[in-house]
Parts: C-alpha cells; structure tokens; sequence
C-alpha cells in the first residue's frame, strides 16, 4: 500500500462489491484517472455474499477464493484498515482518522451497512457475519459438536443457521417472531423451511426475543420468561444500520436515513456521487427506495463510476436479491412483505412457486422460490401491473414455476 496522496481525480470511500465495480467502470473510461480507495476493512474487497453462501457450501472455504483484485485490475490505490472521518464536500477533500488529508475531483460514498450488534456485550465468542475477519473467526468456532445459537430468524440468521449445518456444529436458530422468514414469505413456504431446518438437525426456537447474554464458562441468552439458551458461541442476524454519519456530518441530503441521489447517482453535492446500500434512489418500477443487496451495489457502483468518469447515464434498473437454504433456493424482485396480498402460483409438485406481493391490485413483488432464469419476467411482470396493464387476475400464467 502506498502513502496517500495529495489528490485523486476520483475517491472512492468503502471497500465492496460496489467499490470495486466503480473502480473498474472509471477504468475502464479512462486509462488516466487517478483512483483512490479508502476502506476501513482490513482487507482487499471480496465478494461478500459468500461469506454466508458459497465459503460454507462450495469447495473452497478460503475467502481468499472470492478477492475482487480490484487494485491489480484497476490500477487504483487501494488503502485498507484507512477509517475516513471526514467528508468536506465544499473543499473536495477527506479526512482520515490518522489525520491525512486528500483532495478530490469527485468522490463516491459506498460505505454500506453494519451489523446490529447485542449493546455492552464483548465477547469474542459473540459474532456477527460481515466481513471476512468475521467468517474467519466464526469458522474458528465452529467446531464439530460446538452448540452455535444463531439469533435471528431473517434473511441473514436463516442463510448463516443453513450453512452452520455443513460444520458438524450444533445449530440452534432463535428468533421473535411465530416462523421463519414470516415477514417475507407466505405460510406455506414458512412452514415448508421449518420443516427443513428441522430435518438438517436445526433446533428452531419461536418467541425467543434476546434480553442479554450472560458471558461465562459458556454463553447464556435470556429472553424474558423463556427459557435460557447455553451456547458455545452465538452469531447474531439482528439486521444491519446504514452507515450514513459522513454524508450527515458533510451535509448532503439524507430521506429516510439513506442518501438522496439523482437520476445519475449525484448526491445533493454535485462531485459527490453515493451508491449501494446507502444511496436512495428512484428505482424505475418501484420508485423511491434503498436496498442492500449485491445486484444494486454492482449495478449502482458501476454506473456511479461511469458517471464520475464524464457520462450521463441514467440508473434504471430494479435489483435482485438471492438466497440458498439447504436444496431450496429463491431469486426475488421488489418488496417481499408478508403483510401485502400475496398470491401463490406452484408447480404440480409443489416443489417451486411464484409468489405475487399485490398493493391495492398492483404488483410490488416477485418471489422466485425454485424458479430459475425468471428475473427479467417478473420484472415485466411488475412494470405491466404498476403500469396498469396487467389485472390481478391474469398472473397465473405469467411465469411457469420451476
């Protein structure tokens, strides 16, 4: 790593997925820029998602296997461990947390989210999921016959629980709610997972809300009038927090708790662009909204960087998020919410469904559950049902499950 320098025509602070695919659009614009990425984790960027997918599953558990190499294939100067402090939209410049200053041409917020942690607990044997320190240390816990207590019943607390299960480790999986994935998923799908979960050897325990965690010989989790949970190590899924305090701190426009961004990614300081997690912006289908799954921070870093570069590329594309849970898996567009009208579309077998999330007779949502190669359908799907063209009623043939 080399010292930093003085200026950079682009800065780049946050070192993901949407990072790197900035880095390589500006590149790949100009073979001239000068670029600087400065990412508070110590390590180069990785593919996260699979340190709660492919790590556990695949055949190469080192996360070294999902390096971006994003310095050697963009040429930009990559300073890991570097905490930035200070964002100075009026003087185009930055400020570490070792006291370096730089300036910049233009510069781009991808400082995603953080894990909920459990407060005044610290213990190394309660963990949480997010980078590649984490899953190092969390597969240094899990240990074959190690009791792990994962604390969530979510997207995150049900894909880590699924893929504990490949260690040999103990798996119990608590949550607050009734079941599983309740808030995204219909009743049917709900119960098939906990069945599931159940058969891979997954003790799953509703109504668990976590009071404290007792730290001792070994880890004692109280929620309440229940009963307390014994664990060797605990993993907490309790959501993550956007990381917006440098876009509060500098100025810029913040709507519910994300960052404001034009049609172009540009934050309310026009040589400030944000994407990934923290940027809200106006998706094409679904309007005003942030999200904070890898298809958005690759798409999004990557016109970001396009625009920095000189173009006027309008971001329009409605994301997609994934997951694996044991031999099931899922593709899905738009807002999953279980409190929507939900119609439920399956295979003779029921063994795959598309799940339709209506508001006020309008599609708002697809759920993929076993079927493949559908993406851009339900996206249609949405787009003619906001658009008035599609009735309630006619989306049964729409998408074939399976």
């Amino acid at each position: 790593m080399t010292n930093l320098e003085a200026r950079y025509d682009h800065v780049i602070i946050g070192g993901g997925v949407a990072a790197d695919s900035a880095a390589r659009a500006i590149r790949a614009a100009s073979a001239e820029a000068t670029i600087a990425i400065l990412s508070a984790d110590p390590h180069e960027p990785v593919y996260r998602p699979a340190l709660s997918k492919d790590l556990w599953t695949g055949d190469d558990p080192d996360p070294a296997s999902q390096d971006l190499h994003t310095a050697e294939e963009t040429g930009a100067s990559l300073f890991t461990s570097t905490l930035v402090t200070e964002l100075l939209p009026n003087s185009h410049s930055v400020i570490t947390a070792r006291g370096n200053h730089t300036r910049f041409g233009k510069a781009l917020l991808v400082t995603g989210s953080s894990a909920r942690h459990f407060p005044d607990v610290h213990d190394d044997r309660v963990v949480c999921l997010r980078t590649v320190g984490d899953y190092r240390h969390l597969r240094g816990l899990a240990q074959e016959g190690a009791r792990i207590v994962v604390v969530g019943g979510g997207y995150i607390g049900t894909e880590i629980a699924a893929s504990l299960t490949r260690t040999g480790a103990r798996v119990t999986l608590a949550h607050s709610g009734r079941h599983l994935l309740e808030h995204m998923f219909p009743a049917s799908l709900t119960a098939h997972l906990e069945q599931t979960f159940a058969e891979h050897g997954v003790t799953v325990v509703p109504g668990f809300r976590l009071m404290g965690i007792a730290t001792g010989q070994e880890l004692a989790l109280h929620a309440g009038a229940a009963e307390s949970l014994h664990a060797d190590a605990v993993v907490l899924g309790l959501g993550a927090e956007l990381n917006t305090t440098l876009a509060e701190h500098g100025g810029l426009d913040l709507e519910h708790g994300a960052v404001v961004v034009d049609p172009y990614l540009r934050t309310s300081s026009p040589d400030v662009f944000a994407a990934g997690d923290v940027a809200l912006f106006d998706d094409p289908l679904l309007g005003l909204r942030h999200v904070e799954h890898v298809d958005h921070a690759q798409a999004s870093g990557a016109a970001a960087g396009k625009n920095m570069a000189g173009a006027e590329e309008v971001y329009e594309h409605t994301p997609l998020f994934f997951s694996d849970l044991f031999d099931d898996g899922y593709e899905a567009v738009g807002r999953l919410d279980a409190s929507l009208e939900m119609r439920e579309v399956w295979n003779q077998d029921r063994t795959a469904t598309v799940v339709h999330y209506l508001e006020d007779g309008r599609v708002e949502g697809v759920l993929l559950w076993n079927t493949w190669d559908s993406v851009d359908r339900a996206r249609d799907v949405i787009a003619a049902s906001q658009n008035g063209d599609l009735a309630a009623e006619d989306l049964d043939g729409r998408i074939t499950p399976g």
